[in-house]
């Protein structure tokens, strides 16, 4: 059994799986970003939000779901995430 308090780590992860629950949509990192600061009580780096997001497309809890780019043919746009279904 682990002792001490959680790590960042997990808290973060967990905020951003229980956001995703309760919004039910696609969102982007600058969104996740802002909830979850909210739901942490202090605030959080995008650097930071973006890295614990990906850890969570590795373990397949979240996909990434890429845009077309709203001007230019053939190059990808904004990243949104949403919870692995």
């Amino acid at each position: 059994m682990k002792r001490g308090r959680p790590s960042k780590r997990t808290i973060v992860q967990t905020n951003i799986l229980q956001i995703f629950e309760q919004k039910q949509v696609p969102m982007t990192i600058s969104a996740l970003t802002k909830y979850t600061s909210q739901s942490v009580g202090q605030p959080l780096s995008w650097n930071t939000v973006q890295k614990y997001v990906r850890e969570l497309v590795e373990l397949n809890k979240v996909q990434a779901i890429p845009l077309p780019h709203s001007k230019e043919e053939n190059k990808e746009g904004l990243t949104v995430y949403a919870l692995k279904k």
